[in-house]
This record gives C-alpha cells, sequence and structure tokens, in this order.
C-alpha cells in the first residue's frame, strides 16, 4: 500500500495538475492540505471520476484538508482536533482506509515569531500531542501524515544558520516535534534515510527548487505496528518541477501488507 502527502497550495487552483499526478503514480491513499477552499468547493466529482473518494474539512481561502482513497471511501473518524472547541482553522481530518487509520494534519506556520500565532501552533502542538498518544493507547495501525510545518533538525534545511528565529525552526518547536515522536512514533522518510538530505519545500523565489535550497516539512509519523511494514519511500521532485506546481513535492511511503491472523 503506498500513502502519500502532497499540501497542493489551492486545489481548485492545481486540480489539473492533482490530476495528472494521480493518474502517473496511482497511490492508493492521499493526505491533502492547504485546500483553501470552502467544503461546497471541493471537487469530489472530478476526484471520484478519477477513481479517489474523498472526504475533506474546507476553509475558504486559507487550510483545509482532505483524504482520498483509491478505489473506495474513506472512513471518517474524526474532524477537528480534540482540545479547543473554539478552534474554528480547517486542519485536522481522520478516517480509516485500507485498515490504518489515517490522520491527516496541517500544522500551523507560526510565524512571525515571537508572537500570537507562534504561540497558537504551540498550543496546536500540545493539542496534536495528546491526541496521538490517546491513538497510540488504541495499538492500532495508525500514520499522523502532512504538512507539519517544521524542520526537525539541520538536516532537513538547506541553510540552518538563516533560520534558527524562524517558526518553523525556532528550539520550542523541534522539542515540540522530537517530544511528539519520543511518545513512540516512526518519522517514516529519517528512518529509512538517517543521514540524507530530502527536501520537501521549496519556496517560489530565487530559483530555490532549481538550487535544490529547500526544507523538508511534510512528514509520516507511524505508530510501532505501522512502522514494522515500512518498505520504502520517497519525494515525487518531478511534480514541484512543473510549471504552476505547489511549492511542496508529494511524498510518499509504501507499506508491506498487513500479515494475516493465523
Amino acid at each position: 500500500m503506498r500513502v502519500a502527502t502532497f499540501n497542493i497550495n489551492g486545489i481548485n487552483g492545481r486540480l489539473g495538475l492533482l490530476l495528472e499526478w494521480l493518474e502517473e503514480t496511482g497511490p492508493d491513499v492521499v493526505c491533502l492540505q492547504e485546500l483553501k477552499a470552502p467544503d461546497d468547493r471541493f471537487p469530489a466529482d472530478a476526484l471520484e471520476k478519477a477513481g479517489y473518494g474523498a472526504i475533506w474539512h474546507g476553509q475558504k481561502s486559507w487550510n483545509g484538508v482532505a483524504i482520498l482513497q483509491r478505489g473506495g471511501q474513506p472512513v471518517e473518524t474524526r474532524r477537528g482536533l480534540p482540545g479547543d472547541p473554539d478552534d474554528s482553522h480547517s486542519r485536522y481530518i481522520e478516517a480509516a482506509v485500507n485498515g490504518v487509520l489515517v490522520g491527516c494534519l496541517y500544522l500551523p506556520n507560526g510565524n512571525p515569531a515571537p508572537g500570537p500565532k507562534f504561540d497558537y501552533k504551540l498550543r496546536w502542538f500540545e493539542r496534536l500531542r495528546a491526541h496521538a498518544q490517546s491513538l497510540l493507547k488504541t495499538e492500532l495501525p495508525v500514520a499522523l501524515v502532512g504538512d507539519f510545518n517544521v524542520m526537525p533538525t539541520d538536516l532537513d534545511v538547506y541553510k540552518p544558520e538563516r533560520w534558527r528565529d524562524d517558526a518553523l525552526f525556532r528550539p520550542e518547536v523541534r522539542q515540540a516535534y522530537a517530544d511528539l515522536v519520543a511518545q513512540g512514533w516512526t518519522d517514516a522518510v529519517r528512518h529509512l534515510h538517517p543521514d540524507e538530505r530530502i527536501y520537501t519545500f521549496w519556496k517560489y523565489w530565487r530559483n530555490s527548487f532549481e538550487r535544490d535550497a529547500g526544507l523538508r516539512i511534510d512528514h509520516f509519523l507511524l505508530s510501532p505496528g505501522l512502522a514494522k511494514r515500512l518498505k520504502s519511500c520517497g519525494v515525487d521532485r518531478q511534480a514541484r518541477a512543473q510549471d504552476g506546481s505547489s511549492d511542496h513535492a508529494p511524498v510518499w511511503v509504501e507499506f508491506k501488507a498487513a500479515r494475516k491472523a493465523s
């Protein structure tokens, strides 16, 4: 089973690119972020024609997350992250898909830091850690997938010294990510490539993609049982190279089939 994450940065403006990528690569499950569309503008019909069922949690102009399933319909288990009933941002959706519980997330950017947006990011991280702990207690195969807006280590950013004060790289954020992983999650890409510089995001300006001046901010965190099935992973850089692309590239993880109970 192949699961992918793709911050599409506006699903309707890049629908053609998304459909082309789906046809070329055929992932079984896709987590999308930054839909930037309200629920009634989500292109469910076009995705269905492409062979994908979908659930989504939209918001006008900002945020928005979705989970797609090839040849089926994700079974929604949660819409929105628990812990703050007044949070109106559409940043989390969760579903059972092909025997795996998938949490699709778009963590706040947090800039400028320090400030209210950064404080909101840290609070959101705290809520995510609490929910992630409850998911681990189920002992189900779980994947937390999406744009975490954090570079965990110096290896995840092209010039660390330029990013020390950014909300994606400040010590508080990296520690929050480390604390989350320490619950028992496996960072899939880093587990398979412990020493390799792998990027998933490149700014639009100054030829960042051509210079490979990137960041790794799109992650897969796997529960212990699911981590044992981890087979391979990669970044579809060709999708980022296209005209009119998102500033993120799709990232994917391949899993071995689950063992059947004897």
